[in-house]
């Protein structure tokens, strides 16, 4: 959702890619929640972080404390940021719960974005 909603709010100002350390799939419910406010990220897959182990980044942003923990060091000189956001695929409950999180996650990470936008 980060690397979409980024894309999205910033245009071609950054080039963007994004990568988990466990990765698996697009998660259904995300594409869902982000099709809500008119983003497609039914095409995108999910990417693991070693694909990225040699390039260089100006800027990492970790999303939950476990990325955090484990993301690799990228080669040269970058500006770490870390938002410790819940993981809305590990949430439980029915699927309207679970689209609630993943809405309230959507919208912080947006929340987010505009202000790393402003800096």
């Amino acid at each position: 959702m980060a690397e979409r909603l980024l894309r999205h709010l910033a245009g071609d100002k950054f080039e963007v890619f994004s990568a988990g350390v466990e990765p698996t799939q697009v998660n259904p419910l995300a594409i869902k929640v982000m099709d809500e406010i008119g983003i497609d990220i039914s095409k995108q897959r999910s990417k693991s972080v070693k694909e990225f182990l040699s390039q260089q980044f100006d800027y990492v942003v970790t999303v939950c404390d476990y990325a955090r923990q484990t993301c690799p060091v990228f080669p040269g000189k970058y500006e770490k940021t870390h938002w410790n956001l819940e993981d809305p695929a590990k949430a439980q409950g029915t699927e309207e719960e679970i689209l609630l999180i993943f809405r309230k996650v959507r919208n912080q990470i947006k929340e987010n974005i505009l202000k790393f936008l402003l800096q």
